[in-house]
């Protein structure tokens, strides 16, 4: 048990930071492709260490129900947030992405076997949408770039593709060793996300680039290995409940090195919005149902 919650500190800690390093990346390095080539040699690595210690393929069959994880989660989610950041705020991302819980409450309540929406869930969701109106309000004052609304736009994909990836994982499980279905989620997803770039014609603007790389490399090793690792064994070891709380810490982490290092907005409204979505998600998370 120990294991599996200093796993969830991981995701704590490592995922606040990530939101910095994807920023940091797609300033000089093409979006799907940087994100693609990050998860692709994770996953690659992450395959060869659980070989070297014995563990076994997935079986076949259970490669579609991977794929459908993989493609929610790290494609679709984890896609538009590295796309959106060529635009947004990492801090601000982070918060949105932070509304996971109100997603997971509204899609599970709409399920056969899943939890109903009670009215302190109900107050919750909307306590903390009150909060990203108040997060965006002097943006609506002063900022009408096409790019940066197509960009909070998307971002709000994430939450919602990674809220239905997660369902489906819990309530159609695999059988094959944790860590060994995450890292076969990773290469899918990056054999998905790079041919999405070569799609794009994102190869005339890959180029090195030392803050690129770097970031690449970091979230390599700790927002792919050790992040998304530790959010899968974790899930499988911890009532999804106590796993989701990590959605109250990344975003605290990720607006304050937002500011630290890359001089974002971090003012009175921030503060608010913050209190307010965080607010909203203790009240989602701790209904009774």
């Amino acid at each position: 048990m120990l294991r599996a919650y200093g796993a969830w500190l991981s995701v704590c800690f490592f995922w606040g930071t990530t939101y910095l390093a994807i920023r940091i990346g797609v300033e000089s390095l093409p979006p799907f492709l940087f994100a693609g080539i990050r998860w692709l040699i994770a996953g690659l690595l992450f395959l060869l260490i659980l070989r070297i210690r014995g563990v076994p393929f997935p079986e076949r069959r259970e490669y579609l129900n991977l794929a459908v994880v993989a493609v929610m989660l790290l494609v679709l989610a984890n896609g538009c947030v590295v796309w959106a950041e060529q635009w947004i705020p990492s801090g601000l991302t982070a918060l949105i992405v932070a509304t996971l819980p109100f997603w997971m409450a509204g899609i599970e309540a709409q399920l056969p076997t899943g939890n109903p929406l009670t009215s302190r869930k109900v107050i919750g969701i909307f306590i903390g949408f009150a909060g990203l109106v108040l997060l965006f309000y002097p943006d609506l004052n002063t900022s009408f770039d096409r790019a940066y609304l197509w960009g909070i736009s998307v971002i709000f994909v994430a939450p919602f593709s990674w809220a239905i990836g997660s369902l489906y994982s819990k309530y159609r499980p695999v059988k094959s060793q944790p860590l060994m279905a995450a890292a076969a989620q990773m290469v899918i997803a990056g054999i998905v996300l790079i041919g999405i770039g070569i799609a794009a014609q994102e190869t005339r603007r890959f180029h090195f680039s030392m803050a690129g790389f770097g970031a690449m490399a970091y979230l390599i090793v700790f927002g792919s290995i050790v992040g998304y690792g530790s959010y899968i064994y974790s899930l499988t070891k911890l009532p999804a409940a106590k796993v989701f709380l990590f959605a109250y810490v990344n975003p605290v982490i990720a607006v304050f090195l937002g500011w630290l290092i890359l001089n974002e907005r971090l003012d009175g409204y921030v503060f608010a919005a913050t209190a307010l979505i965080l607010s909203g998600v203790l009240m989602v998370k701790s209904s009774r149902n």
